[in-house]
Parts: structure tokens; sequence; C-alpha cells
């Protein structure tokens, strides 16, 4: 006896993905978003422009958030930027101190006369008269930040952009030199 052949190839039944979970929708699916985008060379030199500029700003204790903030509303790289953020906490207070100064000139102000150990103790004791005393510091400041950071941004993204382009072929030649079979020595 004989079966019967099939034209048909046999099929086995496609495999069964496992439903996602709450915790990769909603957790790791998100995050892993954030630390994959904006990986181009100019999203790269965005992101170090746009971070370095954002980690100046000219208010102690908000840069963090301000590189977040911006990071997410251009879809920028928010490990990278807060990296770039932290990394610019050294020249912080003297770019306050020039921010001040610019926002002074455009003003046409005095110049104040600026202890950060009087600051400081003013700030911890009387927050009100911290505020009320130095407010227009503060709006001097962020007004020069506002005038100087679009300056500061070109500047810094027409440099970075040739070095992150220069970057990533190196990335690209070493990994297809690494793909590339050995060739053997021996003919």
């Amino acid at each position: 006896m004989t079966l019967p052949v099939s034209d048909t190839p046999l099929s086995s039944p496609p495999p069964v993905t496992p439903a996602r979970t709450f915790w990769q929708r909603r957790v790791r699916d998100p995050l892993v978003a954030q630390l994959t985008q904006g990986i181009t060379p100019e999203k790269l030199a965005l992101t170090v422009a746009i971070g370095s500029s954002c980690a100046l700003f000219p208010v102690i204790g908000t840069t963090t958030l301000l590189c977040f903030l911006v990071g997410l509303a251009l879809r920028l790289n928010q490990p990278i930027i807060q990296l770039i953020n932290q990394a610019f906490w050294p020249i912080h207070v003297p770019v306050i101190f020039l921010c001040l100064r610019v926002g002074e000139h455009l003003f046409g102000l005095p110049k104040l006369k600026l202890s950060v150990h009087m600051m400081r103790e003013l700030l911890w004791s009387d927050p009100a008269g911290f505020f009320h005393r130095f407010g227009t510091a503060v709006l001097c400041a962020v007004v020069g930040w506002a005038v100087l950071a679009p300056v500061y941004c070109l500047a810094v993204y027409w440099i970075a952009r040739p070095v992150m382009r220069g970057v990533v072929r190196v990335k690209e030649e070493a990994i297809a030199k690494k793909a590339k079979p050995a060739e053997h020595p021996v003919p």
C-alpha cells in the first residue's frame, strides 16, 4: 500500500510569542528608547551643544531638570545630555558670573558686589530676603545666558558635528574590518 504524496510541504505552526508584560511595555521599552535615541552624528552634536548650554544655565540646582526637559522635547540622548550636564559643573559658577555681567551690561546696571559666602548665608538664613536682594541679579544672569546661549550652541554644534561624523566613521571602519575574514598568509 502506498501513501498519497501531497504537493504542499509540511509546515510547522508559527512560533507563539508570549504576551508582553506590563513591565516590558511601560518600563523597559520606554527606557530602551531613551537610551538609544539620537545616535546619529548630527543628533549627537546637537546633544553636546544643547546639553552643554543647558548645563550652564545660571540658576544653580535647575540644570538637571532643564537638560532632561529639553532632551525629552528634542528627542536627544538622555544619558549623554546628563553626562555633559555633570561634566560642566566645575565651570558653572564662573559662567554664572559671566552671564550676570552680560545681563548687567544689557540692562545698563552698575556691577553688583557679590560674595558667594554672603549669598549662601543669606539664602539659608532668610530665603525671602535673598530673593528680594538678589532677584535682579538672577534676572540679569538669565537674560545674559539667553543672549549668549544661541551663539554658543551654534558654535559648539558646528565644531562637534564633524568630530562626531569622524567618530562614527572610525567605528564603522572598525566594525567592517572586524567582520572581514582574515586573509590567509599562505597562498
